[in-house]
């Protein structure tokens, strides 16, 4: 058993999460290429870096790929449902990397942890929601002045950052590793309409094809669930408040309604927003018997699940990630994954191709705060174009896809203006 400091469930876990983990491995083909570069270089060398994640494979790989490159890593979760017990017990004894997370925690457990984190000191964080940049800047503000920098994987989070910017208390430079093309143009449409949709099916078994499915929301989250809920067969609605976002999805071919309206017709609803109390009382008043409610947005706020419970007069577990609560008219409605993250709630969260473009951005990044942060300001930075493109680059050989490349004519057409019709 390690010795090294940490706080898991169950170690006896480790040779299964480290199964697994390798397992993952095998679709993450530019994470290994970078993993493969930095245990030559050493980019981070020395680093102190704390990640606030997900804890599941394929965030492992990332925290290998970060160790190789030389830095001193610590992981605590980023949601109390989304840890994956094995892969934290295989982190701890199969990789000696200290890990605070545990499956279920509660609420005072999950901020200890978090808190487990920043008493690394680190030069360098790593978020998912933004909850251990806010802790440190509100509880820790010694330790701000100390940081490198730091990276944010997921738009709620990046909308946060923004938020700390706009207010003038952020005090060194942040990534938003989501707002990179090969970030949210995959992971978020792809990985998240999946892995929603995966989610809604192991907690329920129903039958989507013929449905009312209602989405709230059409960012790139939102656009891809309601993607493969279309593709499943069923009628799909978006609720946007967004005049730009809602013409896209009328566009797309969806039905777009207010949620005061579409209450009526859902049988089942998913929130992915990044906003508060998207699904409220004035809409469970309306719901069907049966309705089944969901969110794939990063925080479980966007569902108003106090109203909910004011609401009802019996709330129980009818299934593993389904509550039932039952309304004084007799209606019930179905709450999956405690209004937390269905796909990590309810299944395995992302697939691990689709995060390997992910987390090879985030690892780039973070050798990028490392050698530039000094010439950065205290702001919310785009990822660069040139990272970007190389990720984009580097998915596409592992995917054994060839391109064509500009000639030299071309490359001249478009750097000159004299040429016309």
């Amino acid at each position: 058993m390690s010795n090294i400091k940490c706080d898991i469930a169950d170690p006896s876990l480790a040779e299964a999460g480290k199964e697994n983990i390798l397992f993952a491995d095998r679709e993450m083909k530019v994470l290994e290429q970078i993993r493969n570069r930095f245990s030559e270089e050493k980019p981070l060398e020395g680093v102190r870096l704390s990640a606030c994640l997900h804890v599941t494979t394929e965030t492992a790989n990332l925290m290998r790929t970060l160790k190789a490159g030389g830095a001193d890593v610590v992981l605590c979760a980023s949601n109390p449902l989304s840890t994956k017990d094995d892969v934290a017990a295989a982190l701890v004894e199969e990789y000696d990397i200290p890990v605070f997370a545990i499956h279920g925690e509660d609420r005072e457990t999950y901020y200890s942890h978090i808190n487990a984190a920043i008493e690394h000191k680190p030069q360098i964080t790593m978020d998912d929601g933004a909850d251990l940049v806010s802790t440190i800047l509100k509880e820790y503000p010694d330790l701000a002045e100390n940081l490198i920098g730091s990276t944010e994987e997921t738009t709620t989070g990046v909308i946060r950052l923004r938020a700390m910017a706009n207010n003038d208390v952020l005090e060194f430079p942040v990534i938003a590793v989501n707002d990179a093309k090969t970030k949210h143009m995959f992971d978020n449409r792809y990985g998240t309409g999946q892995s929603t949709i995966d989610g809604i099916l192991r907690a329920t078994n129903i039958l989507l094809a013929g449905r009312e499915f209602v989405v709230a929301g059409f960012g790139w989250c939102s656009q891809g669930i309601a993607m493969r809920a279309e593709g499943m067969g069923a009628n799909v609605t978006v609720c946007e408040v967004d005049p730009l976002r809602a013409l896209e999805a009328h566009m797309s071919g969806y039905d777009v309604k207010p949620m005061s309206e579409a209450a009526e017709e859902g049988d089942v609803f998913v929130t992915s927003t990044g906003d508060i109390s998207v699904i409220r009382r004035e809409h469970f008043e309306k719901m069907k018997d049966g309705a089944i409610v969901a969110n794939s947005g990063h925080f479980n706020v966007e569902l108003d699940l106090e109203d909910l419970a004011d609401m009802a007069v019996n709330k129980r577990q009818v299934k593993p990630s389904v509550e039932e609560y039952k309304l004084q008219d007799g209606r019930s409605i179905f709450v999956l994954g405690e209004g937390r993250l269905v796909n990590l709630a309810a299944a395995e969260g992302h697939p691990a191709e689709v995060m390997d473009m992910s987390f090879a951005n985030q690892a780039l990044s973070a050798e990028h705060l490392a050698k530039e942060a000094a010439e950065l300001e205290h702001t919310v930075h785009s990822v660069p174009q040139p990272i970007d493109e190389r990720i984009a680059e580097l998915r596409l050989a592992a995917s054994g896809i060839e391109i064509d490349q500009l000639t030299t004519k071309q490359k001249e057409y478009l750097e000159s203006w004299q040429m016309g019709t």
